[in-house]
């Protein structure tokens, strides 16, 4: 009864609240993970293990895990040069503007069961966000402007242990996405549904797909990990057919991980991890802006997109064991930001330019199978610059800007 109501809490909480640092992706899930930079496809910390890698659950032993987190992305952009006024040029004003979408109360929940001695089943809520900004300004000519994109994700996960030290899993990820955007009336000449691509409220969909996943204690010193998510089909955002690709589809990317984790000594584990995020397989992302713009409206078949690149992450986390029930960890990660310098303008509304994660968190272990953690990450500011297409060459040049910060405090408790 009490994991029940965690959940719905949860849920409840969440409808409001996600957050993003990989694109729109967590760095990610689960304190102690958030703990080393999101490094950890060869570990099993906490019971939301399986948002990495579902062959984790087998050894991370029965409990559920909550998690509080204050999430704090910074966003701005700016423009420098004056509308040129040419007939056919798309000038925005020039100046620095903030979005308002800087603070929010990030929940999690995962708990696993142990059904034998080779079987687990568990269940854990997560979320990804961060294609939100709020600008109070005519950015497009119209104020608010602004898009917000939040995903949830409900996923029971099976293991199976083959051999004492080797684990599958498989993990059901059923989803759910709400989106709205706002002040994007200037491109309805552009649309094949001026009605649906904008300023319409939220829409939400659905999708569903699994994650399989791998893990192997190979010895005392290496263990390692392998997990791949498919592609979640969405059904499509009709409020937004007029914006979206393909008609209001906006899916899930397919994902992959892979990591090592070394224990050179007994108090230390040294994880390093590879995550792939496919973004270049989802029109609605991937489309360019030019020349898509001009040679199929919006929302068609070929309609422009944010123009996003696939991400290559590159994670090293750090955990020791320091006596006395505590536990130290550090982390940090990289990955090129999917968003090309020719892309600048559509991706004003939503500038994910983060490349770094430094992370820093703690452990302590309370008895009775129950524990404590802290969780610090600051993600570093990052720009990316590059000139308005629809403006005169060399007329205007338009430069995003994001930093991040978060703080998250978890438990763990025994069955």
């Amino acid at each position: 009864m009490r994991l029940s109501r965690l959940l719905l809490l949860t849920v409840a909480v969440s409808a409001f609240s996600l957050e993003a640092t990989n694109g729109y992706f967590s760095a990610g899930y689960g304190t102690p993970y958030k703990s080393m930079a999101g490094a950890g496809t060869a570990l099993g910390l906490s019971t939301l293990a399986p948002a990495t890698n579902p062959a984790a659950n087998a050894f991370v032993g029965k409990g559920y895990d909550i998690g509080i987190a204050y999430f704090n992305p910074n966003r701005e952009f700016t423009v420098t040069g004056n509308p040129s006024g040419y007939p056919g040029t798309f000038g925005l004003a020039p100046g620095t503007v903030e979005s308002h979408s800087t603070g929010f109360v990030l929940p999690s929940l995962g708990a696993n069961w142990q059904l034998n001695d080779k079987m687990t089943l568990g269940v854990m809520f997560y979320g990804n966000g961060g294609m939100n900004t709020d600008y109070h300004a005519r950015v497009f000519g119209f104020d608010p402007t602004g898009v917000n994109l939040e995903q949830m994700f409900l996923a029971p996960t099976f293991t199976y242990k083959v051999h004492p030290n080797h684990a599958f899993g498989l993990t059901v990820v059923g989803a759910f996405q709400r989106f709205q955007a706002e002040g994007l009336q200037a491109f309805a000449p552009f649309s094949q549904s001026p009605a649906n691509l904008t300023n319409n409220g939220y829409a939400t969909s659905f999708g569903w797909s699994v994650r399989l996943g791998y893990m192997g204690q190979i010895s005392k010193v290496l263990s390692v990990g392998l997990s791949y998510q498919t592609e979640i089909a969405m059904s499509k955002l009709d409020e937004y057919s007029g914006l979206f690709a393909e008609g209001g589809y906006f899916d899930v990317p397919p994902t992959w991980s892979a990591g090592i984790a070394l224990k050179p000594v007994e108090a230390l584990t040294i994880a390093l991890d590879v995550q792939w995020i496919g973004y270049s397989t989802i029109p609605s992302i991937a489309n360019p802006m030019l020349p898509n713009l001009m040679m199929a409206p919006l929302g068609s078949n070929g309609g422009a997109g944010f123009g996003w690149e696939d991400m290559t992450i590159y994670k090293l986390g750090l955990q020791f064991e320091a006596g006395s029930g505590w536990t130290l960890r550090a982390g940090y990660s990289y990955g090129e930001q999917p968003i090309p310098e020719s892309e600048v303008l559509f991706n004003i509304l939503a500038p994910a330019v983060i490349e770094q994660h430094i992370t820093l968190g703690v452990s302590k272990t309370l008895g009775k199978g129950k524990a404590l953690h802290l969780s610090l990450m600051h993600a570093l500011e990052n720009t990316v610059t590059g000139p308005n297409p629809l403006e005169a060459p060399g007329q205007q040049k338009i430069e995003l800007k994001m930093n991040e910060y978060e703080a998250e405090i978890g438990f763990s408790f025994g069955f």
